[in-house]
């Protein structure tokens, strides 16, 4: 479902999604991000002129910014995403399709996803995200 604001719940997930419920609050896999222009790679791969971002069953698609130079390699430099006036995400890896993305994509929709697929994160601050918000990454 594509939402124009949403409710980041710290330590938990977006409101109203299956990973802010139950059991799977607090995971390293609160929320989900992927790039928007991974978009286009994916719809070659496919052989169509567009993918919808609603398909991959990710939560938040940005534009912009190297998703993967979000996560450190140093255990000594935290790096950041922050969203927003408020939102700070910390990445907790990578994001790899799942089986689903067959179905939702149609064949060879897992594979057009491999190395696309975004990367997961933790809220650590919450607050409101609406669409058109600046991200940035950044060290702390």
């Amino acid at each position: 479902m594509s939402v124009r604001t949403a409710l980041a719940l710290e330590g938990r997930g977006l409101e109203g999604d299956r990973s802010a419920r139950g059991a799977r609050a607090g995971h390293k896999r609160q929320l989900t991000l992927v790039q928007s222009e991974h978009l286009r790679v994916i719809a070659t791969f496919l052989g169509r002129a567009v993918i919808d971002a609603a398909l991959l069953r990710r939560n938040i698609a940005v534009s912009g910014v190297n998703l993967l130079a979000a996560r450190s390699l140093f255990e000594d430099q935290e790096i950041r995403v922050h969203v927003g006036d408020a939102v700070v995400l910390a990445v907790t890896g990578t994001c790899d399709p799942c089986s689903k993305m067959e179905a939702s994509l149609g064949p060879g929709g897992w594979n057009a996803m491999r190395g696309h697929g975004g990367m997961t994160a933790s809220i650590e601050v919450g607050g409101t995200i609406s669409v058109g918000d600046v991200v940035e990454i950044r060290v702390a």
